[in-house]
């Protein structure tokens, strides 16, 4: 029996992202890889080896990821002296770069396997550590330029409020500092 009211339809699913597909499958594969080659170095030569390169990459992954911590910490802390001495802290040291990736590379050696910790030794050398860090802060840029209004890009230009009656009212997030001269009223947003 119908009422005459509209059946309501669900939403369209949005589109899964590449990332979302193939990231399990490339977990599988590489926890596949990383055993496959634990078994075939335990069988050329014996399992106190694997078991003696596995404490060596705990033991390497700890110190490494100890040494860029406590390199942070210093940075940090001497950033926080310049600061409250007056002084504007330094934009970048050329030694400073490269601790995120530092703890990433102790952390590939602390998980037990071949490949990871051949990553994570990558890691450790300054070349590959300037080359994926351009990399990335290029990819980074490029997707925040193109980010559309509404998403990421726009989330610190731009607010929405939801009204009870379920309207979105579009709005501009202004943070009036005190003691600064008021402002000429800004144009509408446009949708």
């Amino acid at each position: 029996m119908t009422t005459g009211a509209q059946t309501p339809s669900t939403p369209a699913r949005p589109r899964r992202s590449r990332l979302r597909t193939f990231l399990p499958l490339g977990l599988a594969a590489w926890l596949v890889l990383e055993i496959w080659l634990l078994t075939v170095v335990a069988g050329a030569s014996s399992g106190l080896v694997v078991f003696l390169a596995l404490l060596a990459g705990l033991v390497l992954g700890s110190v490494v990821i100890k040494r860029a911590g406590r390199r942070a910490f210093r940075n940090l802390s001497e950033a926080l002296q310049q600061q409250q001495g007056g002084a504007m802290p330094e934009a970048a040291r050329p030694n400073s770069e490269g601790n995120g990736l530092m703890m990433l590379g102790g952390l590939l050696l602390m998980i037990p396997g071949l490949v990871s910790d051949a990553v994570g030794l990558l890691l450790l050398l300054p070349p590959v550590q300037k080359a994926v860090s351009r990399s990335a802060e290029r990819t980074f840029e490029r997707k925040l330029r193109e980010a559309d209004p509404g998403t990421l890009g726009g989330a610190f230009q731009q607010a929405r409020m939801h009204r009870p009656d379920g309207k979105v009212v579009q709005g501009e997030v202004i943070r009036d500092e005190p003691g600064d001269a008021p402002q000429e009223p800004r144009p509408p947003l446009t949708h």
